[in-house]
């Protein structure tokens, strides 16, 4: 009887440890990625504005700039995931489903839809409506989180 209490106790200490090591992991790379933005954005900042001559060059360069403040989103909703599991041991699929839309809406921003095949562009969207109806079902029909 004494030893289950025991392997419980341990059990916890290491899920506990493993969580916090994970945070502090996510925590770094979204500082990372927020400094490596910035720094992206401003070095050589007046030359590249002054080099976008045509609407597609601009573009590519918002796509870019959208792209990598989404990527930090995702990290900060994939930390609120784990802050969520650390406080009540269970995943939220509302998160989850978020988490999903960010990273497939990242994708989209950077999709060529004119060098597309029709197939995969419905194949696109049916993922992007699926998660959507999917959230909103969860959002909607589930009882208020108290998270």
């Amino acid at each position: 009887m004494q030893e289950g209490k025991f392997t419980s106790k341990i059990t916890y200490w290491f899920e506990q440890s493993v969580l916090v090591a994970a945070q502090i992991l996510l925590m770094a790379v979204i500082l990372a990625m927020v400094i490596q933005l910035w720094v992206m954005f401003s070095s050589d900042l007046v030359e590249r504005v002054r080099s976008i001559d045509t609407v597609p060059e601009l573009m590519k360069s918002v796509q870019t700039a959208f792209s990598g403040v989404l990527l930090i989103i995702l990290g900060l909703e994939l930390m609120e995931t784990l802050r969520v599991y650390f406080k009540s041991h269970r995943v939220r699929l509302e998160t989850i489903l978020a988490v999903a839309i960010i990273a497939v809406g990242r994708h989209v921003i950077n999709l060529d839809v004119e060098h597309m095949a029709g197939a995969s562009l419905i194949g696109v969207a049916t993922v992007v409506l699926a998660l959507t109806g999917g959230y909103f079902l969860v959002r909607f029909k589930a009882p208020p989180s108290t998270d």
